[in-house]
């Protein structure tokens, strides 16, 4: 398959070859490390697992590794990029909870408090118990008010109909729209448990959007070009990708039974939606989104721009589940995604927007680690203690999928082994 080579080419290489780019380990003794992950990501497109991919590393020093391998589309020419425009869908819920947390720090939302009162769904929510012998739902209003801790760990009691088969019963009975469609409704839902009671990976971070809005002033797209990626010169990010954002932008691939990918169509985003989703269709680059983990590996602040305080980013990445389990997903609906268990048998719990590895992950990552991911395959890591951050960009279908999730943990792993020599 060939790939790509964006800033290091090698005197004499044929132009139509050439794979990926290596930044930042600049002594020769850092070339084989480099090699390493660059053949990492060329043999997960030459084996199928993704028809392109990109991965990034940084640590606290500055840019670590930059790579592509693979075509942006089998049936197109133009190769992946580090510029290249993904569907980040999850990735957006870091971005949200730092909207909040900024927000937190102004005073104008407070985390252990009851959330401003902007929507019943919030306000009074109700607790789905079951469904009546006429199948029409049974609800009850809620034991506890919704705080934004609990929205921002995900412990409300909202989910997402994809994984709760109660809530794939009532949506369906319902009769709501798809989410894509942008309206407030999709996503006035009812709880599946008691706010505190445990965790359910949902619509939570939708509603934090709503609260940045309610408390800004502005629409979320607004607060996170002025807030966000403005000052951190995160030019490729959005909701509404531009004509020229479009040439750029990798195809999305669902996996076939026999392991093959078959290509979607290019998705239409809403001219005018209701409200933009804190939860997940923004747009940007791995180059955008790496600036915006180094921003948080370096405590809320890159290149002289402060959008955090440190105590704030270190909330952020402490436990605030507790003992609640977190991270396990059984899937209501296998084409968009499967079962999810990252880590199978270890402990995970989550913070302040994002999952927590309680301990030590297996490609390297330490405890305290915080990571998540994109429904299209997009995943990173963030790991405070080697003050290391990392990403990788496919876009496939059904979420965790297991051959991503390899290549994923071998890039991974290949980035702890060149910081032994870096």
């Amino acid at each position: 398959m060939p790939y790509r080579r964006d800033l290091l080419k090698a005197a004499g290489a044929a132009a139509a070859t050439a794979s990926s780019i290596g930044l930042g380990l600049r002594q020769a003794s850092a070339q084989a490390p480099r090699s390493q992950i660059d053949g990492v990501l060329r043999q997960g497109v030459e084996a199928g697992d993704t028809a392109g991919v990109v991965a990034m590393a940084a640590t606290d020093k500055g840019v670590l590794y930059e790579g592509a391998a693979g075509l942006r589309a089998l049936d197109q020419t133009a190769a992946m990029t580090t510029d290249t425009v993904f569907r980040i869908a999850s990735m957006t819920k870091a971005i949200t909870s730092v909207a909040a947390m900024q927000m937190v720090e102004q005073g104008k939302l407070k985390l252990d408090e009851a959330v401003p009162d902007i929507d019943p769904a919030l306000a009074s929510p109700q607790v789905l118990e079951g469904f009546d012998a006429s199948g029409a739902a049974k609800l009850r209003p809620a034991k506890r008010p919704i705080t934004l801790r609990h929205l921002l760990t995900h412990t409300a009691g909202f989910g997402y109909d994809q994984w709760d088969p109660s809530l794939f019963r009532y949506v369906k009975a319902s009769g709501l729209p798809p989410r894509a469609t942008g309206k407030v409704e999709t996503i006035r839902l009812p709880l599946v448990f008691d706010p505190g009671d445990r965790w359910l990976y949902g619509i939570n971070t939708d509603w934090v959007g709503r609260l940045v809005e309610a408390t800004s002033g502005q629409p979320l797209d607004a607060y996170f070009r002025d807030k966000i990626f403005a000052p951190l010169g995160m030019k490729d990010s959005g909701y509404q990708p531009t004509a020229e954002q479009r040439t750029r932008q990798a195809r999305l691939y669902t996996r076939q039974p026999d392991g093959g990918l078959a290509l979607q169509p290019i998705e239409s985003v809403p001219a005018a939606p209701e409200f933009w989703s804190g939860g997940g269709p923004l747009y940007s680059t791995p180059r955008d989104y790496l600036t915006f983990l180094q921003m948080l590996l370096h405590g809320g602040s890159l290149n002289g721009v402060r959008l955090l305080k440190p105590e704030t980013v270190a909330e952020m990445h402490r436990n605030a589940t507790g003992n609640i389990p977190c991270g396990v997903l059984k899937t209501e609906m296998p084409g968009i995604s499967n079962d999810v268990d990252l880590f199978p048998g270890a402990q995970l719990r989550w913070g302040l927007g994002y999952m927590l590895n309680v301990e030590a992950g297996p490609n390297g990552r330490s405890a305290g680690t915080v990571s998540w991911g994109g429904l299209f395959n997009t995943y990173y890591w963030l790991d405070p203690t080697r003050k290391v951050t990392g990403l990788i960009m496919t876009q496939v279908l059904p979420f965790a999928d297991p051959r991503v999730l390899k290549l994923y943990g071998r890039f991974e792993a290949s980035v702890y082994e060149a910081l032994k020599t870096g």
